[in-house]
């Protein structure tokens, strides 16, 4: 009989059986980007686009889960035994073993979005690692920090450490943390902008204040709105210079 101690929690794998209503509905796939069950040309072209960003990442299976077989790996992932970081690597593990993205969305009841963001945000959090990002900042994504951490996804290891940090001190939602990614890239192209030098790229409060700050001047003067966006820049920018200049325009109106 095998068994697995996970989370305090015995686990007994001998019993497994395939979650999904219909038996013998796993399939093993030689290519795991490639859906086992035949679908319509246009279907397999979108899940083809979905993983070409799957990634085994760089860290190996946890130590508790690098003994288990395949039914054993769909049972912790059906069951969410442990941190989304510690049984995420068990995906491209599967993948690699030849099980189908879609195979493991029934077996496990997450989606091939999902497991897409799992894996980009354990790259994510393995990159923070990497670059030292103080321990506290990490351990704050512990508990639903995939999806903040997949939207800073397309920044530079230096810009993800950064971000990490102004997102837990300032306790951004996922739309704030998607903001603020947008604005660190942005940022360069808007070298022509009114007003830009008084921002500190290397800094991503002032990033995302400058985007209000930009978007403010969009709206007319006096007007709810435009003050709405200058307040909003002033609350977040990080350098003093920064703020003079948000202080500046709303004391123009």
């Amino acid at each position: 009989m095998l068994s697995l101690s996970v989370n305090n929690s015995l686990v007994i794998f001998n019993n497994y059986r395939p979650l999904s209503n219909s038996p013998g509905n796993l399939s093993i796939n030689p290519s795991p980007y490639i859906p086992a069950t035949p679908n319509s040309p246009q279907k397999q072209k979108q899940q083809l686009y979905l993983h070409r960003s799957f990634r085994p990442p760089p860290s190996p299976l946890p130590s508790k889960f690098a003994s288990l077989d395949i039914p054993s790996k769909l049972h912790v992932l059906a069951c969410r035994l442990g941190l989304w970081y510690e049984y995420t690597p068990l995906i491209p593990s599967l993948l690699q073993e030849g099980i189908s993205p879609t195979s493991i969305e029934e077996e496990t009841g997450i989606s091939i979005i999902e497991q897409n963001r799992l894996v980009v945000a354990a790259q994510v959090r393995d990159s923070l690692l990497q670059s030292n990002t103080d321990q506290q900042i990490i351990a704050a994504f512990d508990i639903g920090g995939e999806q903040l951490l997949y939207e800073i996804r397309l920044l530079s290891a230096t810009q993800r450490a950064s971000a990490a940090q102004f997102i837990v001190e300032n306790k951004l939602d996922v739309n704030g943390a998607q903001e603020l990614a947008r604005s660190i890239k942005d940022f360069p192209s808007r070298k022509d902008e009114k007003g830009r030098e008084n921002f500190d790229y290397t800094l991503p409060g002032d990033c995302l204040a400058f985007m209000y700050y930009r978007q403010s001047r969009e709206h007319n003067r006096n007007s709810f709105q435009r003050n709405a966006a200058l307040e909003q820049a002033l609350s977040v920018a990080q350098t003093e210079k920064a703020k003079s200049a948000i202080l500046e325009e709303l004391k123009e109106g």
